[in-house]
């Protein structure tokens, strides 16, 4: 069931049991002078995007844009659920390389090899607008982080003005703290640890913090994650 965290942001829950997928919904079009209705993410495939939208109070017309953070079945598939989108979707370099066919990932490492055979069996419709997004691009009121380890092209959202970021799986949450994905899900931990470091040295103070999986931190966000950076 959708539901609203803060003024223009939604938490879309879009997971299965065990296999938990958050996708957000921000509508800036109060805030910002470029302001739009964003998708961040789409969760699973066949779980329901399009009655996640329908309950906080939006329908797929409404879509501007989408803000991919990485390309895992968990954050792209619901794509599949949607493909009378007319929006740009928005995905790190690297990984929309792989999503297009133009990057094949290494074949004998385990996630590698996991992601081609997702390629071949969750179809993301052909006719969509994907754009490559390098760190530090803008899009809208947007900021793009390149925060690679847990995929290649993996990239963090932040909303400035709103004091949000969108993290997709730089973290988790569990019990009110946050942790590095695990190993078996990531493409390199060290790396992950170090693009945490960035991240947070980098972006100004954010309230809320919006994660792939667990619940988001509602406020003090800043605080949670500089507690994870001196864990590291």
């Amino acid at each position: 069931m959708a539901r609203q965290l803060a003024p223009c942001v939604w938490l879309l829950e879009l997971g299965i049991p065990v296999v938990g997928a958050n996708a957000f919904l921000v509508d800036d079009r109060t805030v910002t002078r470029d302001g739009a209705v964003t998708l961040v993410d789409a969760g699973l495939p066949w779980i329901g995007l399009r009655r996640e939208l329908g309950d906080a109070g939006f329908r797929v017309a409404d879509i501007d844009r989408v803000l991919i953070t990485h390309y895992d079945i968990d954050h792209i598939g619901g794509l599949h659920d949607i493909p009378d989108l007319d929006a740009p979707v928005f995905v790190g370099r690297r990984d929309a390389d792989l999503l297009a066919g133009i990057y094949d990932p290494p074949l004998f490492h385990h996630k590698g090899a996991f992601h081609r055979l997702v390629r071949r069996l969750v179809s993301i419709p052909s006719r969509l607008d994907v754009r490559s997004v390098d760190d530090g691009t803008r899009i809208g009121g947007f900021t793009a982080h390149h925060t690679p380890g847990h995929n290649p092209g993996h990239t963090a959202y932040v909303h400035d003005e709103l004091g949000v970021g969108f993290l997709g799986d730089l973290v988790w949450e569990r019990d009110g703290a946050l942790t590095p994905p695990e190993w078996w899900d990531s493409y390199d931990t060290r790396q992950i640890k170090r693009s945490i470091r960035r991240f947070a040295g980098a972006v100004p103070p954010l309230e809320l913090l919006c994660m792939g999986h667990g619940q988001p931190i509602l406020r003090d966000g800043s605080e949670v994650l500089s507690r994870l950076v001196r864990r590291l």
